[in-house]
């Protein structure tokens, strides 16, 4: 599993002109899923992201988690993740889970980090999908197991 997080000041998602999710204060994910993953490497990225201390304390050092911080989050699935472009002109996809596989996963992860006593907004699976954010920083990690 492979999530790019960046801490935003607002984030949101629209499908077909609909806004499905969105947040203010907190981090956008931008979530892979490979081939063979579970929920073992689901709950790795969930505690890692839940527990990163990257949000500024009163002495403007990073030392808050989002929990800390009373952050939310917007999970996106993004199966581009996985492409790979050492090779050729045209990204390859073959790491990448099969829908099928990283649906019930993504929807794990999900579930993880609302155990968390997170607020998690989400977008689609599997739709085209438009996100729009505001940097907060910027300040962007790739968590990865």
């Amino acid at each position: 599993m492979r999530v790019v997080v960046q801490r935003v000041n607002e984030a949101s998602v629209r499908v077909d002109e609909r806004t499905v999710g969105k947040i203010a204060h907190g981090l956008l994910l931008l979530v892979g899923v490979k081939k063979g993953d579970s929920e073992v490497e689901a709950d790795y990225c969930a505690n890692k992201i839940a527990g990163l201390r990257i949000f500024e304390d009163q002495e403007q050092k990073m030392n808050l988690s989002v929990v800390d911080a009373a952050g939310e989050i917007l999970s996106v699935s993004q199966f581009t993740l996985y492409g790979d472009t050492r090779h050729g002109r045209r990204p390859s996809f073959v790491e990448a889970a099969p829908p099928e596989e990283a649906e019930p996963l993504y929807e794990y992860f999900n579930k993880a980090l609302r155990s968390k006593g997170l607020n998690v907004a989400t977008g689609v699976f599997g739709a085209d999908m438009d996100v729009a954010l505001t940097n907060d920083g910027p300040v962007t990690l790739i968590v990865e197991k």
